[in-house]
C-alpha cells in the first residue's frame, strides 16, 4: 500500500491515482486550482455570471436558478454570491433525510428568513426513510445511499418540472481524488451521479424489497434526457468559477448570517464544520468507509486541509499522520447506538454485515479470529517534506 508523500491519502481510494513522485492526483489538481492568479478568478466569476445571464434568456420560469441546499457552510455561501452579490433570483431546494443534527436543522430553517428567498423542503414518508436506511447499509454498506441519492436527484426533478434553466451547485467536493483540471469546467451529469454519488444503484435495487414500491421512491427518479432538453435545463458546480475558501468563508457567514458549527465534536474526525445535514454522514457512514477501504473522514479533511496550505488551518503531515491514528479506526458509540435503534438492528448484526464489505486488499484475520489491517501505515518512513 502507499500513501501520498504530500498529503495522507491511500493510493486504494476512489479514482486516486499517484505520480513518479508519489504525490496523488488530488494534490496535483489543488496545485492547478492554487496555480490561479487573482485575475484568471476574476474572469471565471464574470464567466459564472455570464452563463446564468445567457441562460436566463431563454427562462421559462419566475426563477433565475435553483440551488440545492442542506443549510452547510456551502450553501449560505453559495446563495450569498447567487442572491445578495449578483442579484438573481433563486429558489432553494433540499432534500430532507431526517436526520439533521440540531444545529443543522437551524441553520436550515433560517435560510429562508436571513436571505428572503422561497425554499422548498422535501422529506420522504420516514418509514421509507428507515427502509432505505437499513437496505442501503446491507445491500451496499451505505446507510446514507437515500441521502445522496436524494440530493442529486430531487433538486433538478424540481428545475425541471418548473422549467428553471440552472442549478446551480457548489464546489466539486465529490473529486477529492483530483479527476478533473480546473479547466475542465464539469458540470452535472448523469454518468457522474450515478456512478459516483449513486453508487451504481438507483431506486429499482430497492423496489419490492421490505415492503418498498415505486410508488414510495418517486421522488429518487431521474428526470429523462427528453425531459431535460424539454426544460433546457443544466447543472453547474460554482467551484470551477470561485476560489473556494471553506474556512474564511465559514468565518464570514457566521458573523453575518449566525450560521454555526457543530455543537459536539464527532467521533471520528476534529473538523465540526461540515455534514451537519445528516448526523451520521461523520459518524457509522464513515467507519463503514474505514471498514470497506481502511480509511475514513479524518483522513479526507486532514488532506483537504494540507492542500489549503498554512494560511488556514497549518495542517502539516505531521499533524495530519496524529489525526488520522487518532479518529480513523473509532467505532462511533454515540452514534451508532442512535442508528441501531433509528432502524431495529442490533450491534452483533451490524457488525456480521459490516464485515462483509472488507477489501481483502486491506483487511485479514489474526490466528484468533481478529480482524487486523495488512500494510499499517508506516508514516514515519513515508513521511513526505
Amino acid at each position: 500500500m502507499r500513501y501520498c508523500l504530500k498529503c495522507v491519502y491511500p493510493e486504494i481510494a476512489v479514482n486516486s491515482i499517484f505520480d513518479d513522485n508519489g504525490i496523488c492526483s488530488g494534490c496535483r489538481s489543488e496545485e492547478e486550482f492554487d496555480a490561479i492568479s487573482e485575475e484568471s478568478w476574476k474572469e471565471r466569476e464574470k464567466k459564472f455570471v455570464s452563463i446564468l445571464e445567457e441562460r436566463n434568456k431563454r427562462k421559462q420560469s419566475n426563477y433565475d436558478c435553483v440551488i440545492p441546499v442542506s443549510g452547510g457552510k456551502d450553501s449560505y455561501w453559495q446563495v450569498h454570491l447567487v442572491k445578495e452579490v449578483y442579484g438573481f433570483n433563486p429558489l432553494l431546494v433540499t432534500y430532507h433525510g431526517n436526520n439533521f443534527s440540531p444545529e443543522g436543522q437551524e441553520n436550515l430553517l433560517r435560510m429562508r428568513d436571513v436571505f428572503n428567498v422561497d425554499h422548498l423542503i422535501f422529506g420522504a414518508g420516514v418509514e421509507t426513510l428507515i427502509k432505505l436506511n437499513r437496505l442501503g447499509f446491507k445491500t451496499l454498506g451505505d446507510m446514507n445511499w437515500h441521502n445522496h441519492a436524494g440530493i442529486f436527484t430531487y433538486p433538478m426533478n424540481i428545475a425541471v418540472k418548473f422549467k428553471i434553466p440552472t442549478v446551480v451547485w457548489g464546489e466539486t467536493s465529490w473529486d477529492i481524488a483530483g479527476m478533473f483540471s480546473p479547466d475542465d469546467y464539469v458540470r452535472y451529469n448523469k454518468r457522474v451521479i450515478i456512478e459516483h454519488n449513486l453508487r451504481g444503484y438507483t431506486w429499482k435495487d430497492f423496489v419490492d424489497k421490505e415492503g418498498l414500491e415505486e410508488k414510495d421512491m418517486i421522488w429518487l427518479k431521474m428526470p429523462s434526457d427528453e425531459e431535460f432538453v424539454e426544460a433546457g435545463t443544466e447543472g453547474i458546480y460554482s467551484g470551477n468559477f470561485f476560489h473556494w475558501e471553506p474556512y474564511k468563508q465559514v468565518e464570514f457567514i457566521k458573523e453575518k448570517y449566525n450560521w454555526e458549527e457543530s455543537r459536539l465534536p464527532f467521533e471520528r474526525t476534529y473538523r465540526t464544520i461540515s455534514n451537519l445535514d445528516d448526523m451520521h454522514e461523520n459518524g457509522i457512514h464513515d467507519y463503514m468507509k474505514y471498514i470497506k477501504f481502511g480509511y475514513g473522514r479524518a483522513t479526507d479533511h486532514a488532506s483537504k486541509d494540507i492542500r489549503l496550505g498554512s494560511k488556514y488551518m497549518n495542517m502539516t503531515r505531521r499533524k495530519a499522520i496524529e489525526m488520522v491514528k487518532k479518529y480513523d479506526h473509532v467505532k462511533p458509540r454515540r452514534d451508532l447506538e442512535r442508528w441501531l435503534e433509528y432502524v431495529d438492528m442490533t450491534e452483533e448484526e451490524f457488525d456480521n454485515i459490516a464485515d462483509t464489505f472488507r477489501d481483502p486488499r486491506v483487511w485479514s484475520k489474526d490466528p484468533n479470529g481478529n480482524w487486523i489491517k495488512d500494510n499499517i501505515w508506516d508514516f514515519e518512513i513515508r513521511e513526505g517534506r
